[in-house]
Formats: structure tokens, C-alpha cells, sequence
């Protein structure tokens, strides 16, 4: 698969921020409430995730290691506030909705995490399509998890009636504890499936799949090495 592609099947897929990184979790358990919230925030995330990936990566070279992380700070928090002022000039429902979860991007662990593990380290480019890939990934997590929560809790998908009249919504998926029933669901859904994640592969790359194989291995070597 092409090096660029592969970024985004990543985020997508293999290193998906919520389902698989677990990062994130915050803005997924609060905002995902509604489909379309969850379409808003991602994109939003998406973008800053992009644009902060490609200048981070622009200044790899110029940035000391001492100030990397308060300077990554600078970078997202400017691209932040850009953001913020666009989605309340243009979007003022969403703006609404989401309300103090567009400034917290800022410290939104995908965003610092990708541009300490990959912008740093990588090219425009890829930088580029790895924030593309992060951020699709981020907003398909927040948006399917969004689109059951509404429909248990309200009985609307994207705004609209789906459940008969006479069905009782589950108030429950709207609050919190809904959010980390669904996103259990989802990832007890993508593992039973087998979908090849990252830690999968490592996983059987380690010990064809069998943990049991593997501690028994590791103590036979540290066995070894007491002696």
C-alpha cells in the first residue's frame, strides 16, 4: 500500500484515536450525544489536527527539544482559536452545542500525541495524511457513537424520528455512562470480527496469538537470566 494511504487506513483502521489509542475520551464521552455533534467536533478536530501536523512538521528542524511541547502548544492553541471564531461566525448551533470543548482541543491528547509521535519525526506530507487519517478516524468513532446514543436515548437519528411513538427512549445513553456502554460495544464488535489492529499484530507477531505461550516464554528467559 502506498506509504501516503497507509496513513489514513491507520487512523482509520489499525491506530483508530478512540477505538484503539483510547485517546480522546473526553470530548467522546461528552459531546457524542448527538450524530451531528459528533460530525462537528470531529471535523473540527480534524482540521486542527492537520494544519498543526504539517507546521509542527514544517519546524521540526527549527524547534529545540527543550521548548518542544510548550511550542506544540502555541502552534495547536493559534490553530484553535482560528477554528473557534470560524465555527462561531458560521456555524453558531454547533458552536453552541459543543461549547467549551472547541477551545479544550488544545489539550486534546490525539493532537499533542500526534505531533509528538509522528509530526516530529516525519515529512509534510505524511504528516499531512497521518493528522488526515487521525482526525477521520476520530470523527467516524465520535459520529457512530453519536448516531446510537441518539437513537437509544432519543429516539432521532441525525435530527429525525425513528422510533415509533410508543417506543420509550433509554435516557441512560444520553448521559455518560451510555457513552462508555456504546463504545465498549463498538470495540467488543471490531474484536470479535477480528479486525487487524495494531495490537493485534503485535500481539500475534509476539506469540502467534497465545498469551499463554508468550508469559511462558518471557519467564523461561528471565529464568535464565537469574541464573
Amino acid at each position: 500500500m502506498n506509504k501516503y494511504l497507509e496513513r489514513i487506513y491507520n487512523g482509520i483502521i489499525k491506530e483508530n484515536p478512540t477505538l484503539i489509542l483510547m485517546l480522546g475520551m473526553c470530548p467522546t464521552l461528552a459531546v457524542s450525544t448527538r450524530a451531528l455533534n459528533g460530525i462537528g467536533k470531529g471535523l473540527s478536530t480534524t482540521a486542527v489536527l492537520i494544519l498543526s501536523n504539517v507546521v509542527i512538521s514544517l519546524l521540526r528542524k527549527v524547534i529545540p527539544d527543550q521548548v518542544r511541547l510548550p511550542a506544540y502548544i502555541v502552534v495547536v492553541a493559534s490553530l484553535v482559536t482560528v477554528t473557534e471564531l470560524l465555527i462561531e461566525a458560521y456555524l453558531p448551533s454547533l458552536y453552541e452545542a459543543l461549547g467549551i470543548y472547541i477551545p479544550l482541543i488544545v489539550v486534546n491528547c490525539i493532537i499533542l500525541g500526534r505531533a509528538e509521535a509522528y509530526a516530529n519525526k516525519h515529512t509534510p506530507g505524511l504528516s499531512l495524511m497521518d493528522g488526515l487519517g487521525m482526525g477521520i478516524g476520530f470523527t467516524l468513532a465520535l459520529t457512530l457513537a453519536g448516531l446510537i446514543r441518539e437513537v437509544l436515548g432519543n429516539g432521532t437519528a441525525f435530527g429525525a424520528q425513528v422510533l415509533p411513538a410508543g417506543v420509550e427512549p433509554i435516557g441512560i445513553f444520553v448521559q455518560p455512562p451510555g457513552a462508555f456502554l456504546v463504545i465498549a460495544f463498538i470495540i467488543a464488535i471490531q474484536n470479535a470480527i477480528g479486525i487487524k489492529t495494531r495490537q493485534r499484530q503485535l500481539v500475534e507477531n509476539a506469540c502467534g496469538g497465545c498469551c499463554a505461550t508468550c508469559t511462558a516464554a518471557c519467564g523461561k528467559a528471565e529464568g535464565g537470566n537469574a541464573k
